[in-house]
């Protein structure tokens, strides 16, 4: 252990390479929010090698607005542009790390729960010197997704921002370091109108110490009652995120989110019908877009993923002195850079180290997520554990992540703050 701390300080100080890259109040009932068709537009035109922009994206960088951005694979997974060097490298140096193949670790086995799967880097062939990052869609298994990214800890900026950039993060939010969390966007399904109501970052910003509540509250509105279960289910997830990191002294977050994410359509009453005011589930031409696709989706049980050998975290952060790119068919070369101004060169960055896995997609790994439990009595109310199957909550967003020898006091102090809004909204 005291080898693994000699080497982080030399590590930590690679962190120093970051980027310099150069309030709206609480309105009406649907201040900041956007009315948006249940339907995708069909029409989007297929990019990389048939990937298309993330349709449910609601925050983040975004695909053809953003110089990097988000797309879905056709075989259902996430594919997430690196961002230019440091913070692109070190996110896919964190996620090889937790997810290596010879990981022993049980702090780094027991955070795989709480991240979205990893299936190595991914580049088409025509642009074999983009390099995304594969992830499961934790969306996937939802049929009216409600999605919410909320932003977790006291600081959006690390330890080695410049002034200009803690600046700029302290402006867009001078409320994070009392209140904890920001949300940076929503999507709700509503079962009147058969439709979804979105929320920008705007409206997160808005969001004051006495509006915070009514406002994150919105998310598990569906338009004629809050869903109480999926906000028990919720604080389960969080809770067991929470534990994670008061028993861990290894890593610290900055700017990372919480991915939340609940069924829209409300189960079926004892009877088994659909509640009133719920059509009946039918198969339109709208809704056919939006419907997973049996040929393409469903091929994710062989996914090529690129494994690193070695990802312990005294070399969490050795991405700057090694570029990376990875071809479409696996071949990996390395290459040492000495150019004082990386980032014009985020597309040439090689890594070594790497080798081809076949890995299962994670949809069907956690079988029994999807698996229906019942009470005692074989009936009744749905157990806890059960209720928290049917919600996801997972952490994202790794692109400045350290390491660390105690607890992540900032993350910690949000966790707590959001657990209590959840805790006030469930209990109104």
């Amino acid at each position: 252990m005291s080898t693994q701390h000699q080497t982080m300080d030399s590590s930590l100080a690679l962190g120093r390479l970051e980027i310099n890259s150069p309030m709206v109040n609480l309105g009406t009932c649907l201040s900041g929010s956007v009315k948006e068709k249940n339907a995708q537009g069909g029409s989007q035109a297929a990019h990389l090698n048939g990937c298309v922009p993330l349709s449910h994206q609601v925050a983040g960088h975004k695909y053809g607005v953003d110089k990097v951005g988000i797309l879905q694979h056709p075989d259902g997974t996430v594919l997430k542009q690196l961002q230019p060097p440091p913070r692109g490298p070190r996110e896919m140096q964190f996620y090889g790390m937790v997810y290596a193949e010879d990981c022993c670790d049980p702090c780094l086995l027991d955070l795989q729960h709480h991240l979205p799967k990893y299936f190595g880097t991914w580049s088409s062939p025509e642009s074999p010197n983009e390099l995304y990052l594969k992830l499961e869609d934790v969306t996937r298994r939802f049929q009216k997704p409600c999605i919410m990214d909320v932003k977790i800890g006291q600081k959006s900026y690390d330890p080695y921002a410049s002034y200009e950039k803690r600046d700029q993060q302290i402006k867009k939010y001078p409320l994070m370091e009392e209140i904890g969390f920001l949300v940076l966007g929503m999507r709700v399904y509503k079962v009147n109108s058969d439709g979804y109501d979105s929320y920008d970052q705007h409206y997160g910003r808005g969001l004051l110490k006495d509006t915070i509540k009514d406002g994150l509250s919105k998310f598990f509105y569906n338009g004629t009652s809050l869903r109480k279960d999926a906000i028990t289910a919720s604080i389960l997830k969080v809770q067991n995120i929470l534990r994670w990191f008061e028993g861990q002294i290894q890593l610290t977050f900055y700017a990372s989110s919480l991915l939340f994410v609940y069924e829209g359509l409300p189960p079926p009453n004892p009877e088994g019908h659909i509640p009133r005011g719920l059509p009946e589930k039918t198969t339109s031409a709208a809704d056919a877009c939006c419907e997973p696709n049996e040929d393409v989706l469903e091929h994710n049980n062989n996914v090529c993923a690129a494994v690193p050998l070695d990802y312990s975290l005294s070399t969490m952060y050795a991405m700057h002195k090694k570029g990376c790119t990875r071809g479409h068919h696996g071949n990996v070369t390395a290459t040492t850079t000495t150019d004082p101004n990386p980032q014009e060169h985020n597309s040439t960055w090689k890594c070594t180290g790497l080798v081809s896995s076949e890995q299962p997609n994670g949809n069907g790994v956690k079988a029994q997520l999807q698996e229906e439990e019942v009470g005692e009595g074989g009936q009744g109310e749905p157990r806890p554990e059960q209720r928290a199957s049917e919600v996801e909550v997972r952490m994202i967003d790794f692109a400045h992540v350290f390491p660390s020898e105690s607890q992540d006091q900032g993350y910690i102090y949000g966790l707590k703050h959001l657990l209590e809004v959840l805790q006030q909204i469930l209990h109104q």
